[in-house]
């Protein structure tokens, strides 16, 4: 089990490390609380040239400034109002590539997951929901993912490619043709129960 090197967050692909993202674990270190999860879908966002990202055509503002940040840095916004939604930033300074974060499969601190989803089951298949059950909020936007309370590690889970399901993003029809390109990826988070 090792923490990501920033190496992994700086190469140039985005897609390619939201492909290589699942599979690793989520891990949120507040005080002695420690929750975590298996990424289990990602989606790329190609920056400036990327209709579908928040900087397209250069689009700098105080909103997504972080995405322009060294890759391996949290870029955490929130989505209607209430979402507080989790990605990683990747390639270098003043490129703004991200991935989001959409699911995990919970593998660590659960009881504290429930506590913070105020259910009866704990769900984190969505963006929204796996930001809850980490604890996971706007004011973590800027979080170096190598030495902060946010982490992603390597556990050595392998996700053969048969398992993966490419396709497009999800609520981004606005982006005309960008809306249709197969940044996003997924797995069945049931490869992970032991």
């Amino acid at each position: 089990m090792s923490t990501l090197p920033r190496a992994f967050y700086t190469g140039d692909d985005v897609v390619a490390i939201a492909r290589a993202l699942l599979g690793k674990v989520l891990v949120t270190r507040f005080g002695r609380t420690a929750t975590a999860g298996v990424i289990t879908e990602a989606e790329a966002y190609a920056g400036i040239g990327d209709r579908a990202s928040h900087a397209f055509g250069g689009r700098r503002t105080p909103r997504n400034e972080m995405m322009y940040a060294e890759g391996g840095t949290a870029y955490v916004y929130l989505c209607y109002g209430i979402h507080h939604l989790f990605n990683v930033v990747t390639n270098a300074d003043d490129v703004p590539h991200a991935v989001l974060i959409r699911a995990i499969h919970p593998v660590e601190g659960q009881s504290m997951m429930l506590r913070r989803r105020s259910g009866t089951q704990l769900t984190t298949g969505g963006p929204g929901t796996l930001t809850q059950a980490l604890g996971i909020r706007t004011a973590h936007n800027g979080t170096d993912l190598l030495d902060g309370t946010i982490r992603i590690e390597d556990r050595g889970l392998i996700v053969p490619d048969r398992s993966i399901i490419t396709g497009p993003r999800i609520g981004v029809g606005y982006a005309g043709a960008d809306a249709l390109l197969p940044y996003r990826f997924r797995c069945d988070p049931r490869i992970f129960a032991r």
